[in-house]
């Protein structure tokens, strides 16, 4: 099928909306280090209680970019956004490893540290790492390799583009939630599955290029880059630093797959014959038109464009009126999928009606090919 855009209104790109997250996670931290409760308290409340209601305030916007790409020196620009995420992340990180490890921090100051670092891994880190992964460039690559090795997180990106995008919204997809199936059991199965994936698909490349050395595995590679930075950071602030890296890291991967979570809910490609799904569409996300999230995720909650033109920079996806829309931003999304009875009630529905007009997984559907 291929994806259709209606026209919805054009607008010259702009840069500026994408530096805001680098303000929101300034912001955070000057809440943070008034220490005390206002240290767990300043990331929870900015990250579901600020952003969801400014969300609904800002409203929507479902105009596309315009088709001719932005010249030279705002493309510039438009790099740049993604490539502060690196030294931010890095700075936020060895601050908050500085401040949680010293003799006087409390406990709770000790856990609002790793949830704002966290938080900022996976809401920036990450978000800009999914990008830059995508890339032809291999300094963009590089960048987003460094932010995921931050998290503990960068056999994702072999899994992500070598596996996800070839099997999204199908039973074989770890990253596509099922119908019904709560937050924690996904994410259980995403980890464990998705690492096992990203082993598969590089030992397979392995093999195909008569690779032999673990020193050239890139999952091994992936797992010792993040424990050479936990050495680091111990080295610099003490053993309890290894701690608070790997306790950030896991708040930052819970952070990502609950947005994973989200963005496939429920929905399935159906077979055209056995082995062969139908063609991705923008029938296979699930997408939000939210003015302020999209601002902040670099345009993530337009994922139906994305998944369908991989390559296509982030400040050039576009709105698809046909794809399914979620009736808040990506963080209000994240908190109904905390209460599963909640999100069943809000999203079972509209997976449902879905079904309804395209035909159920298991429907038989003409060939495409």
């Amino acid at each position: 099928m291929k994806a259709r855009v209606e026209n919805v209104g054009t607008r010259e790109p702009s840069v500026l909306p994408f530096f805001s997250i680098y303000l929101v996670c300034g912001l955070g931290f000057w809440f943070a280090v008034k220490g005390g409760l206002y240290t767990l308290i300043a990331p929870l409340a900015m990250t579901f209680v600020a952003v969801p209601v400014f969300d609904a305030l800002m409203g929507l916007e479902s105009r596309n970019p315009t088709e001719s790409p932005p010249g030279r020196y705002a493309s510039t620009l438009f790099r740049f956004a993604t490539w502060l995420a690196v030294p931010a992340q890095a700075a936020v990180l060895l601050w908050a490893t500085w401040a949680a490890t010293r003799p006087s921090a409390r406990l709770v100051e000790v856990i609002g540290l790793a949830v704002a670092a966290g938080i900022t891994g996976g809401v920036m880190g990450i978000t800009v790492a999914h990008e830059l992964v995508h890339r032809s460039s291999r300094l963009d690559r590089a960048f987003g390799g460094i932010l995921l090795t931050l998290v503990t997180y960068l056999h994702w990106a072999i899994e992500h583009v070598a596996g996800h995008h070839r099997r999204v919204a199908t039973r074989e997809d770890p990253a596509t939630a099922r119908l019904d199936e709560p937050l924690l059991t996904f994410m259980g199965r995403s980890l464990g599955h998705g690492f096992l994936s990203a082993w598969k698909i590089e030992s397979a490349r392995n093999a195909r290029r008569g690779i032999q050395s673990p020193l050239r595995n890139r999952i091994i590679l992936c797992l010792l880059s993040s424990v050479a930075v936990a050495g680091a950071l111990a080295g610099l602030f003490g053993a309890g630093a290894l701690l608070f890296f790997f306790a950030q890291s896991a708040v930052a991967i819970a952070f990502l797959e609950t947005i994973n979570y989200i963005e496939h809910y429920g929905l399935e490609r159906r077979l055209v014959r056995p082995g062969v799904y139908e063609r991705v569409s923008p029938l296979h996300s699930w997408n939000s038109a939210h003015r302020l999230t999209n601002a902040l995720l670099f345009n993530l909650q337009r994922h139906s464009d994305h998944h369908v033109w991989p390559a296509r920079p982030y400040y050039l996806l576009r709105h698809h009126p046909e794809s399914l829309q979620l009736p808040t931003g990506y963080a209000g999304m994240a908190l109904l999928a905390m209460v599963p009875p909640l999100w069943r009630r809000v999203m079972n529905p509209r997976v449902l009606a879905h079904r309804a007009q395209v035909g159920e997984p298991g429907d038989p559907m003409p060939s495409e090919l």
